[in-house]
């Protein structure tokens, strides 16, 4: 299957309310239209005075994985605990982990890249979080697990 070459310019492109959080909008990189549904990529930004429900959930994909450009968040993750993920921060969520988010500040901007495109997301009620520290994100390592 061919794809197409694709450009988004910041300027020329806008955010929107709609996507799957409702305390974040999100800007469209146009990397799904370009690869015929394969990737998703797009620029997330808090709303501001919104605040993330912490509800837990699971996404049904292949690959997903952000890069945070601005501002911090905190996130849950199933087995991991509370992760802080801060401006310069790199993270891979495996296939159909359990998480949530907790919190984040309100210049929160990140990158997000999914395949495919169209994915499950898969909400879950849960009352009793896993007990945990907060983490800050791990750090580089040579082919080992960081600890962080």
């Amino acid at each position: 299957m061919k794809t197409g070459f694709s450009v988004s310019h910041r300027a020329r492109s806008k955010f929107v309310k709609r996507g799957l959080r409702s305390y974040f909008e999100y800007r469209d990189l146009g990397i799904r239209r370009a690869t015929r549904g394969k990737v998703v990529a797009h620029v997330i930004r808090a709303r501001p005075g919104t605040a993330p429900h912490g509800q837990w959930h699971r996404h049904d994909c292949d690959v997903q994985f952000v890069y945070v450009l601005k501002g911090w968040a905190v996130f849950e993750y199933e087995g991991v605990g509370r992760v802080r993920m801060k401006a310069g921060t790199c993270f891979y969520q495996p296939p159909n982990i359990r998480h949530r988010e907790i919190r984040h500040s309100r210049d929160l901007e990140m990158i997000e890249v999914v395949a495919p495109a169209v994915f499950k997301t898969r909400g879950e009620r849960r009352t009793s979080a896993p007990q945990g520290r907060e983490r800050p994100a791990a750090r580089k390592s040579r082919g080992r697990r960081s600890r962080g």
